[in-house]
């Protein structure tokens, strides 16, 4: 078989797979088009140092090797402007309105976890208003961290009729 009926017989059963494999890595349905063409005349140009076995496997790490160095070029490539540097950076800070929802959820919390009966009241403010850990708690309160568990997954229970409660009214 010469290289040329090598290549067709390649390109007629793998050119599916290959695609996919740079669609998925690119995202771009033409770069994946020209990396699946890349592939292949990489694939024809190489046919003499291939060992004929597992030709798909092969195909498949040349299709990756192709893919990842375009993206690393591409990612040289391309220089932000100042707009869309700064655009791009998340702010940190939240907005007002989340700022405010926040507040109104964490007084709601603070709120309910008062209404608990003790010891529950002071496990759920521990865990969900002030977020301690388990350990944190247990080093605290000197319980048992199995205790602390229990009484949490109850305090729970709690809170969400109280929510539910609340949320009917």
């Amino acid at each position: 078989m010469t290289d040329e009926e090598m290549l067709e017989r390649l390109i007629r059963q793998y050119q599916n797979l290959i695609y996919s494999i740079c669609f998925r890595l690119t995202g771009d349905y033409f770069d994946a088009e020209d990396l699946a063409q890349d592939t292949f005349l990489s694939a024809y140009k190489n046919l003499g140092r291939f060992d004929g076995v597992n030709e798909r496997a092969w195909l498949c790490r040349i299709a990756t090797n192709k893919c990842i160095d375009y993206l690393k070029r591409a990612g040289r490539r391309s220089v932000p402007t100042a707009d869309e540097y700064f655009t791009a950076i998340p702010d940190a800070r939240s907005s007002p309105e989340e700022l405010c929802l926040e507040e109104s959820v964490k007084n709601r919390l603070y709120d309910c976890c008062c209404q608990l009966s003790p010891p529950y009241r002071e496990v759920a403010l521990d865990y969900y208003y002030h977020e301690m850990e388990v350990r944190e708690i247990a080093d605290k309160t000197g319980k048992n961290i199995k205790t602390l568990q229990t009484q949490i997954y109850r305090a729970k229970g709690m809170l969400k009729k109280l929510y539910r409660k609340e949320d009917l009214a």
